[in-house]
């Protein structure tokens, strides 16, 4: 999966401010993310706000992204869920054409086991027409994938090709990267994590920041792929306020607030998430105005 090595971008998805979708700033969005170096993009991940999207705006956002792009970027769908059997119906009559790769999100709110998470994973791999990469967001899904199952699931499944690992537990990301199978990628979750990850060993991230900062975010990977540390460092410590700031009030409204500044796309997003304060959108301003 030489594909998902270096930089992905978890695409936020635009919205008018009648709450309809904006698909002229998600073209804008998308030709910013080519034109900035990106290595792929993955579309309907949790930044995209896919929770609030019905089933029928889902298949449009899939088949806009897949129109702008142009087969220039590889694809990764964002398909993950709480109800196995669900999600394998969804995965079995989704259209997938384009796409490389499913990016699957533990399951949130059940709180399974281990032995329950490795379950769904096995009927999400055995299921799934395309690779798929595990998803661990515990700061969402209220359960953490330990290293161990993992490794478990990484050693069965020729198919669970990656993880994106979203722990912030360095402890746990090595342990993985120090016994997995060869071929097995793990990828940053954290954007701020991305350096010291890769240059562990890591393959690179799916990234919010790069959203507004393709080109540097991309580069820095490439540098740290590379072993050009010196340089990468120097990209990660320009970014690394920018990063803290857009987290500071929620994802994806503080990289929302960022694009809007950028004139990209309006930071307009669906209930229950609101808009960042007033007092973070003009330290944002400030950031922005620093880094160019």
């Amino acid at each position: 999966m030489k594909e998902l090595i270096g930089t992905g971008v978890a695409l936020v998805t635009p919205f008018q401010k009648d709450g309809s979708v904006d698909f002229e700033g998600l073209t804008k969005l998308v030709s910013h993310m080519i034109d900035g170096g990106m290595d792929y993009l993955v579309v309907l991940g949790t930044t995209g706000e896919t929770a609030t999207l019905d089933a029928a705006e889902q298949i449009e956002v899939l088949h806009h992204v897949r129109k702008v792009n142009e087969g220039r970027l590889p694809l990764v769908i964002g398909m993950g869920g709480n109800n196995t059997a669900k999600l394998l119906k969804d995965i079995q009559a989704a259209n997938l054409e384009g796409f490389c790769a499913i990016l699957s999100a533990s399951p949130y709110y059940n709180k399974p086991t281990q032995e329950g998470i490795y379950q769904h994973y096995k009927a999400v791999a055995e299921a799934s027409p395309l690779p798929v990469i595990l998803y661990n967001v515990p700061g969402r899904t209220a359960s953490n994938i330990t290293a161990a199952t993992t490794l478990r699931l990484a050693n069965d499944f020729k198919n669970i090709v990656a993880i994106k690992e979203a722990s912030a537990d360095m402890d746990q990301v090595m342990e993985i990267i120090g016994n997995k199978p060869a071929e097995f990628l793990v990828i940053s979750g954290e954007d701020g994590l991305t350096f010291p990850i890769t240059a562990a060993g890591g393959s690179g991230v799916i990234s919010v920041v790069a959203n507004a900062y393709p080109k540097a975010f991309s580069e820095m990977v490439r540098n740290t792929l590379k072993g050009n540390l010196e340089e990468a460092k120097k990209t990660h410590y320009q970014l690394k306020h920018f990063i803290d700031l857009i987290f500071a009030e929620g994802n994806p409204g503080g990289i929302k607030a960022a694009l809007q500044i950028m004139h990209i796309c309006e930071d307009n997003l669906r209930l229950p998430l609101w808009k960042v304060s007033e007092e973070l959108k003009s330290k944002l301003k400030s950031e922005i105005e620093k880094i160019s």
